[in-house]
Formats: structure tokens, sequence, C-alpha cells
């Protein structure tokens, strides 16, 4: 019999570390199997059975994968991120949409195996809408998960198109066949906001300047935000982005009343960010230097999103409002790295 796992792609960003120290704290480390485009960082590997070093375009190894493990769950965590995505855009499509369709084709063969459709959790983005201008953004009310959809950036794009092939490949794969697909996939995606981590760097994506703020301050560099002070985006802290990836795979399906789900903690001013970090940090230097094209990005992004449907099919909650994140969560676990 094959082994029954747990496979997290794109194990070794900042997600995939948090979803491994939670799921190995859940269950046996022996039914978690890791795949990355490099080795899994050494903390993490006492955690997991096995890591497979390789990409999600490589479709020969992503079958011998299935060839070895009965797959029940895979969250496909694997992306080319918003701010490389656009020095790359060719590259991101092929890493966000080539390769998610690989994992999807994937899930389904083994859906047909077992009998039993495989769990396919999908981290998507606040960067899958775009908001025409800034009375817009100002007027509008949280956003929906079906309002203004229509992204500016390849990542927002790919992510907004995989959020589709999630739904046809749960819904409507091979419609037109004389015989109906008995066992497909069983989709279920999370639209992340900004995303702050006390733990990992910071990489440039676009929603970063929370955390590269916090980051700079405590190691006593001056920082220049790229966007304007009244900038307001939503956030939520690490540990509530992998609860809501846990949570949601935890839920029973006849909850579910779709695929995708908005999710958010708490939105506030790039300024209102500033002021926290500089309370926390009292020698802080940070200035405002907004970046044309990383603004009009951010821009386009919903001030608040409306995360109802989540709160009510799945009992969303976020553990960490904005005071708290800071207090119980980034302030200390920053400040103890830079000592």
């Amino acid at each position: 019999m094959r082994k029954k796992i747990t496979l997290i792609t794109g194990a070794n960003g900042e997600v995939g570390h948090g979803l491994i120290n939670a799921l190995s704290e859940q269950a046996d480390s022996d039914e978690i199997v890791v795949l990355d485009i490099r080795v899994l960082d050494k903390p993490m590997r006492s955690k997991v059975y096995e890591v497979k070093v390789g990409d999600i375009l490589d479709m020969q190894m992503l079958e011998t994968l299935t060839n070895e493990y009965e797959i029940d769950t895979i969250f496909h965590l694997a992306a080319l991120l918003s701010t490389h995505a656009e020095f790359n855009p060719e590259q991101a499509h092929r890493v966000n949409v080539q390769g998610t369709i690989n994992l999807l084709r994937i899930a389904l063969e083994q859906s047909r195996l077992r009998e039993k459709p495989v769990k396919f959790i999908y981290p998507s983005s606040i960067a899958v809408y775009g908001l025409p201008d800034l009375n817009t953004k100002a007027a509008a009310r949280p956003v929906k998960e079906g309002e203004y959809n229509t992204p500016i950036t390849m990542y927002g794009m790919n992510k907004l198109y995989c959020e589709h092939l999630g739904r046809y490949y749960s819904r409507h794969y091979h419609q037109l066949a004389t015989t109906r697909e008995a066992y497909m996939v069983d989709f279920r995606c999370v639209r992340f906001p900004g995303l702050i981590s006390a733990i990992t760097v910071p990489t440039g994506g676009t929603s970063d300047f929370a955390p590269e703020m916090l980051h700079a301050a405590a190691s006593g560099k001056p920082y220049a935000c790229f966007v304007r002070e009244d900038t307001r985006i939503p956030f939520m802290a690490m540990p509530d982005a992998v609860q809501a990836l846990l949570d949601l795979a935890d839920a029973p399906v006849e909850r579910l009343s779709q695929l995708v789900y908005n999710v958010t903690s708490f939105s506030p001013t790039a300024a209102e960010l500033r002021d926290l970090t500089a309370s926390a940090f009292s020698g802080a230097k940070i200035t405002f230097a907004p970046h044309l094209q990383r603004q009009g990005i951010v821009d386009t992004w919903p001030a608040e999103v409306d995360d109802t449907a989540a709160k009510a099919d799945w009992g969303w909650s976020p553990g960490y409002d904005l005071h708290h994140a800071f207090e119980d969560y980034l302030i200390p676990t920053i400040r103890q790295r830079y000592q």
C-alpha cells in the first residue's frame, strides 16, 4: 500500500515553514512530504517525512511522487511572487499557472485512484483585485470576493486565473464527456491580504512595506517607505495566515458555500504602521519616498475586504488584531531576533 501523505509545495517560504510547524504538531511527521526548488531549511527537516527537491513544472517528477504516495491533501504554496513576477512575467505565468495546472492534474489523478477527492488548498492574494482609481477605493465598502476582479499585475492575473482553474477541476472537468467524472478535486482557496512575519525577513513583495519597516527599525537601519503615508490595505499576522489554511482544510465540505474566501485581520495606514513601529523602537528612522509604480499597484488594492463568508462557513476568526499583532507577536519576536 502507498503511504498516505499531505504534500506541501513551496515549503521553504514564509507560509510553508509555519504550516510545517503547525502540521507537525497536529500529526505524525511521517504524514508530511514537502516539495521545493531548494533543500528544506535544516530546522524544518526533522518535522517532515521526506523532502523532494524539484520544480513543479517537472511533470515526470510529480508523477513519480504520485506513484510513491497516496496524496490526501495538497497545500500548493509554490509561486513566483508579485514584485518578481513583474520583472519576469512570462516565467511567472509558467510557474504560477502551468505549475498549478500540473498540481491540479496530479490531484485529479489521485482522486480517481483513491475514489475520494483530494483536498487542494490554494493561497490566493489581494492582488486579484483592481480598483480603477483612488476615489473608488475610498468610497468602496469592504470588497467582496466577486467585486473588482480586474488586476493589473501578472501575479494578480495568475492568481485569479488559478482560482478559476480550481473551480473547473472541482466542478466542470471534462464536462462534455459521455461519462461524467466520478471523483474530482476538492479545491479550496484563501485570498490573503498582506502578510507580516516576525520570523522571515521580507523579500521585496509589494505589500512588504509593513514588515520591511519593522525589521529595519529593529536592526537600527533607516527605512524609506515606498508608499504614501495615507496608503491603506488589509494585513494579517503570519500565524493567522497559517491557521486560516488549516481551518479551511478542516472544514466539512458540506458547509462550504463557495470555493474562494477572503480573510483579513486589520487595515492600518502606512502612517499608523510607522507610529506603532516608532513607539516600539525609539531610534527608528522611517521616512516616506513613494515609488511611483509600486504605489500605483497598491492603490488598486482595496482598503478593506469582506470576509463574512469565511466567518459564516468555516468559523474564520483572526487571533491577532493590529495592536495584539504588534505587542504580542511582532515586536517581541523581532526584537529578540536582532538583539
